[in-house]
């Protein structure tokens, strides 16, 4: 990791001069996070990586300060860290905050209190945040990186955060969906295992196979409700030729006819195979597979060790996801498999005391090298092309190849995303619920969704 380039330090002269702070601290750190499972700070927070007296460091600050919201990347991504570590002279701490007190804990800083140095951030907060001018313009930096080259990034992901053509973090991770099953509920009832060969029609007669075979025990096919979007019925809509969201941002595909026909047919056919939305709504799908409850769901590659590490996770395994065979053809055609994916960026505060060695903290997680770590440390799979194939050997006994598979074989959709996606994506979740209750009502609870969407995205 090359980070110490006279170009680099020139730029970070230049511009610390023009810079000033806004509650970033390189000696921040306490706001460690709450929960059992998905709060915490790094036990090697003290002394990450060592003194640094290795290092002859050109920074001006002694630590870093660094905000994510997933308990199961912290140790890979510490480990990065430290390497990093050793060649800056500069510790890093890294905090673990539950997802919605990371948001409201990142909005107060930016509101006048103390924002971490380096931090995620999402698609459906990017734009509000780079609007308001709260995270370091990379343009400079990026300029003077050798290893940081936009175009080495799965297509889309950067341009997230990107606002009035600059740069205001560098891409994290990508992430695919596939179609997660309890090899156990299959063995019980009789029912083959899913298969790549899979389409939408083969999993929902699995799905009511299951439902029906287990309705004594109270096992269900499958599961997904309302804010189930990336990892459950967007990629319904978009593998049956619909969309959520129009290219240009300004219309709600909700009431195109494909995806009210890709959202009736999930109401048809899968509904009848789930428990009810309410039992969803109060316990996540997530819990009702790792109960016993569910036999397959489709799920997300960030959330692969979640699985790998549950009580039963010997009995679970992975498929491709499903394809819709508009054709008929009997066979996966192209464009008939569909995944939506994501990414997350590494972003820095427009504060931070040093923004050189934030940038450069955030550019070796964000690097070739870093990516290929964070793969081989199986923290996720990479947002740098052609780095994730080590994500899939990390995790023993358990198969993911399924992930990577889409990308080869599929067509992968960038999630959707505007200046105000987390208000359209929150009125989901009571919007579609008369649907989810009510089957035969899904056509026109999609074109109320739509004219409500349309609105929101008219004030944009």
């Amino acid at each position: 990791m090359k980070r110490k380039k006279i170009a680099a330090l020139l730029t970070s002269l230049a511009l610390m001069v023009s810079l000033t702070a806004c509650g970033g601290s390189g000696d921040s750190g306490t706001a460690g996070g709450s929960g059992d499972d998905a709060g915490g700070v790094s036990d090697n927070a003290d002394n990450p990586g060592g003194t640094g007296e290795t290092a002859d460091s050109v920074y001006s600050v002694d630590e870093l300060t660094v905000n994510i919201w997933d308990n199961n990347q912290l140790d890979g991504l510490q480990k990065i860290a430290d390497e990093w570590t050793q060649e800056s002279g500069v510790k890093v701490r890294i905090n673990v905050i539950t997802w919605n007190e990371y948001w409201t804990l990142l909005e107060a800083g930016a509101s006048g209190g103390e924002m971490p140095d380096v931090f995620w951030m999402h698609i459906n907060e990017a734009e509000k945040y780079m609007s308001a001018d709260m995270l370091l313009n990379m343009d400079d930096y990026i300029a003077a990186d050798e290893d940081i080259d936009l175009s080495n990034y799965y297509e889309g992901i950067a341009e997230i955060y990107s606002w009035n053509g600059s740069q205001f973090a560098l891409p994290k991770d990508h992430d695919t969906i596939a179609l997660l099953y309890n090899k156990a509920i299959f063995d019980k009832y009789g029912i083959a295992y899913p298969s790549d060969e899979w389409d939408w029609e083969d999993y929902a007669a699995a799905a009511a196979q299951i439902t029906e075979k287990g309705a004594a025990d109270g096992v269900f096919g499958t599961a997904m409700n309302t804010n189930d979007g990336q990892d459950g019925w967007y990629n319904l809509i978009y593998g049956f030729g619909g969309e959520l969201l129009s290219d240009d941002k300004k219309t709600s595909g909700m009431d195109n006819e494909n995806t009210i026909k890709a959202m009736k047919w999930l109401a048809d056919e899968i509904f009848p195979s789930m428990p009810s939305q309410e039992v969803m709504s109060d316990t996540d799908p997530d819990l009702l597979f790792q109960s016993g409850l569910v036999g397959m769901m489709l799920q997300g590659s960030w959330m692969v060790n979640t699985f790998y590490t549950a009580d039963n996770a010997s009995d679970y395994a992975w498929a491709q996801i499903p394809y819709y065979d508009a054709n008929g053809s009997g066979a996966c055609d192209e464009g008939e498999r569909v995944s939506l994916y994501n990414g997350l960026g590494w972003a820095v505060a427009k504060g931070t005391k040093d923004p050189q060695a934030a940038f450069d903290l955030a550019a070796a997680f964000c690097s070739k090298e870093g990516q290929i770590r964070q793969a081989e440390l199986g923290v996720t799979m990479a947002a740098y092309k052609g780095c994730s194939d080590a994500f899939t050997g990390v995790f023993e006994g358990m198969d993911l190849t399924p992930f990577i598979a889409v990308e080869e074989n599929g067509t992968l959709i960038l999630h959707p995303y505007s200046r105000y996606t987390t208000r359209w994506e929150g009125m989901f979740t009571t919007s579609l619920v008369p649907a989810w209750k009510q089957p035969d009502t899904m056509a026109d609870v999609c074109r109320e969704a739509a004219r409500q969407m349309n609105e929101i995205l008219a004030e944009e």
